[in-house]
C-alpha cells in the first residue's frame, strides 16, 4: 500500500492534472502538441544525455537486463501481432502485415520515457534511475525500429527498396537516440561537463518527469474508448500482465543480475502503451484508432497493475 500512496498516486495525479487542464481548455488547443514537443526535443534529451555522461559505458550495456526486458518485449510483440486473428473472419483475409505490426507495437511498446523515468525517479530517486534510462534507449532504439521496419515492409503497395533509407533517416532525426549516443561518446572519452553546463542539464532534465506526465494527460483528452473489444482486451492483457510476467520469469528465473535491475525489468515491462506508438500509427495512417484506444485502456488500467507490481517487488 505504501508504494501506491507514495509512488503511483503522485504519478497518476500529475496525469490527471494534465487531463483536467485539457478538458477545461485552460491551456488552449495547441497545449498538448507544444508540451509534447518540449518534452521530446528538450527535456528528455537533456535527461538522457546527462545520465549517459555520468556513468561508465559498461554499466549502460547491462546484458542480463537487456535480455530480460528485450526478450519480454519481443515475445509480447509477437503475441500482439496475433491480435489480427480477432479482426479476421472465416470468409475474409486478416489484416495486413503493417496493421498486425502496429497491433504488436500497441501490445508491447512500454511508455518508458514519458512515464517510466518519472515513476522510477519518484520510487527510487534520480541517482538510481539508470535502468529506466536504459529501458528507454532500448524501447526507442530497438523496439521502435523493429515496428517501423515491419510497418514499412508490410505497407500495401510499398516499394521495399526505401525501407533501409527511411529507417536510417528516422534514427538520425530522433533526439532521444542522438542525445544518448552523444552522452555515451563523452563518457567513453572521459570528457566531463563544465559546472554551468551540468547545472543547465539538471534544470532542464528535471522538467522531463512532470512535463511528460502532464503531457500524457493532455494527450488522452478526447481519445475514445471504442473498437473491437476482444482485440482491445487481448492487447491490454498482453501489455499489463503477460509482458511483465515474461520479464519476471527471465529476470528472476533465467538470468543472473542484481535485484534492483531485475525489478526494473519487470516494472518497465508493466508500463502502459507509450504515446510514440500512436505517433507511428498516425504517420502511416494504419491502426490509428486502435492504437489510441490501447493507450487509453492500458494507461487507465495500469493504475491497478503498477500498484500490484510495485507492492509485490517491495
Amino acid at each position: 500500500m505504501e508504494a501506491v500512496v507514495n509512488v503511483v498516486l503522485p504519478v497518476f495525479a500529475l496525469m490527471a492534472s494534465g487531463y483536467g487542464a485539457g478538458r477545461l481548455r485552460l491551456l488552449g488547443d495547441a497545449a498538448s502538441e507544444a508540451l509534447n514537443g518540449f518534452v521530446y526535443w528538450f527535456a528528455l534529451p537533456a535527461l538522457l544525455f546527462h545520465a549517459m555522461v555520468k556513468v561508465p559505458v559498461a554499466d549502460v550495456f547491462h546484458l542480463p537486463f537487456l535480455a530480460a526486458f528485450g526478450g519480454a518485449f519481443i515475445a509480447t510483440y509477437l503475441l500482439g501481432m496475433a491480435t489480427g486473428l480477432f479482426s479476421a473472419s472465416l470468409l475474409a483475409a486478416g489484416p495486413s502485415l503493417a496493421h498486425r505490426g502496429l497491433q504488436g507495437l500497441s501490445a508491447s511498446f512500454a511508455n518508458t520515457g514519458y512515464m517510466g523515468i518519472p515513476l522510477y525517479i519518484t520510487a527510487f530517486g534520480a541517482d538510481r534511475a539508470l535502468p529506466a534510462v536504459v529501458a528507454t534507449v532500448f524501447t526507442v532504439g530497438i523496439g521502435l525500429v523493429l515496428a517501423i521496419a515491419v510497418t514499412e515492409i508490410g505497407r500495401p503497395g510499398r516499394a521495399r527498396r526505401g525501407v533501409a533509407r527511411d529507417l536510417g533517416l528516422a534514427l538520425l532525426r530522433n533526439p532521444l537516440l542522438g542525445a544518448t549516443a552523444a552522452g555515451l561518446a563523452m563518457s567513453a572519452a572521459g570528457i566531463g561537463l563544465p559546472r554551468p553546463v551540468a547545472t543547465y542539464l539538471d534544470l532542464l532534465g528535471a522538467t522531463a518527469g512532470p512535463g511528460a506526465l502532464f503531457a500524457i494527460g493532455l494527450f488522452l483528452v478526447g481519445k475514445p474508448l471504442a473498437g473491437n473489444l476482444p482485440e482491445l482486451a487481448w492487447i491490454t492483457l498482453c501489455k499489463l500482465a503477460i509482458q511483465p510476467l515474461i520479464a519476471a520469469w527471465l529476470a528472476f528465473g533465467v538470468f543472473t543480475m542484481d535485484r534492483h535491475w531485475a525489478a526494473a525489468a519487470v516494472i518497465m515491462s508493466a508500463l502502459p502503451t507509450g504515446a510514440l506508438a500512436f505517433v507511428v500509427a498516425q504517420r502511416y495512417g494504419i491502426y490509428v484508432a486502435g492504437t489510441s484506444t490501447a493507450i487509453l485502456s492500458t494507461t487507465a488500467a495500469s493504475f491497478v497493475t503498477l500498484s500490484v507490481v510495485l507492492t509485490l517487488l517491495g
